[in-house]
C-alpha cells in the first residue's frame, strides 16, 4: 500500500475514540497529522501520544458548526506544517430521542455537526487544494445508521445519510480538479458510551444478530483508511464502503 510519508492530513473530531485512533494509524503510515477538535485538552493528549511513538501532530482548535473556527484552523495548519492533501471528516455527534420528543434544536445540533460540518471543512480543504493546484483525498466517516433505520436515532441516520450522497456528489464536481471523496460506513464499534448497553440482555442480542458475531473495533477500519488516503486507490471515488461484520445484510 502506498505510503502516506510527506503528506499533511487533517483529522477532525480527534481529541478521542475513532478520531483519535486514525490519526495515530496516518502517523504510523508516515503523514504529519494535524488533528483538530474542541476539547483542547484531549486533543493535546493525542498530539503527545503520536509524537511519542515517534510521529508528527499539530493539534488546533476546529469547531466543525463554526466558519470562522475552521477558516481560521486552515489558516494555522498551512502556515504550520502545509496544506493539507488528506482530510478524514470525522467530527461528529448522536442524539439518540424518539423523533416524536425530539426538539428541534437538538434535531439540527446533529444535522449542523454531521452533515453541514463535513461540508463545510471539505469546502474549505478543497478550495486550499485548488488554489495550490494539487490534487488529494477525502475520507468522510458515514455510517450504517445512513442506509438501514435505527431506532431513535433519526437525525443521526439522516445527516449519515446526507453525508453519503454528500461523497458522492463532492466526488462527481471534484474530480476534474484531482480531489478525491469517498466514504467509510462503520457498523457498531464499542466505546466507553456504548460498552454498558453492549453488555446488558438487549446489547448482546444486537450482537447475536451480527452474521460475523462481533462488534467491530477501532483497528477494523485501518486498512480501509489507509487505502482511501493514499494513492493506492487513486481511480477510487465516489465510493461508500461498509464495515459492519454483514450486520446491514441482517436479517429482520
Amino acid at each position: 500500500m502506498s505510503t502516506l510519508e510527506g503528506t499533511v492530513a487533517l483529522v477532525t473530531g480527534a481529541s478521542s475514540g475513532l478520531g483519535a485512533h486514525m490519526a495515530r494509524v496516518l502517523a504510523r503510515s508516515g503523514a504529519t497529522v494535524a488533528i483538530g477538535a474542541r476539547r483542547a485538552d484531549k486533543l493535546a493528549d493525542t498530539a503527545r501520544a503520536i509524537e511519542d511513538a515517534g510521529g508528527r501532530a499539530f493539534a488546533v482548535d476546529l469547531d466543525v458548526t463554526d466558519l470562522a473556527s475552521v477558516e481560521a484552523a486552515f489558516t494555522q495548519i498551512v502556515a504550520a506544517v502545509g496544506v493539507p492533501t488528506v482530510l478524514v471528516n470525522n467530527a461528529g455527534i448522536a442524539e439518540a430521542k424518539p423523533a416524536l420528543t425530539m426538539s428541534d434544536a437538538a434535531f439540527t445540533r446533529v444535522i449542523e455537526t454531521n452533515l453541514i460540518g463535513q461540508w463545510r471543512v471539505a469546502k474549505a480543504f478543497a478550495q486550499r487544494l485548488v488554489a495550490a493546484k494539487r490534487g488529494g483525498s477525502i475520507v468522510n466517516i458515514a455510517s450504517i445508521a445512513g442506509e438501514r433505520a435505527a431506532g431513535a436515532l433519526a437525525a443521526y441516520s439522516a445527516s449519515k445519510a446526507g453525508l453519503i450522497m454528500l461523497s458522492g456528489n463532492l466526488a462527481a464536481e471534484w474530480a476534474r480538479y484531482g480531489i478525491r471523496v469517498n466514504a467509510i460506513s462503520p457498523g457498531y464499534i464499542r466505546t466507553d458510551l456504548n460498552s454498558a448497553f453492549f453488555d446488558s440482555p438487549a446489547g448482546e442480542a444486537m450482537i447475536e444478530r451480527i452474521p460475523l458475531g462481533r462488534l467491530g473495533r477501532e483497528a477494523d477500519l485501518d486498512g480501509t483508511l489507509l487505502l482511501l488516503a493514499s494513492d493506492a486507490s487513486a481511480n477510487m471515488t465516489g465510493a461508500n464502503i461498509v464495515i459492519d461484520g454483514g450486520h446491514r445484510h441482517a436479517g429482520l
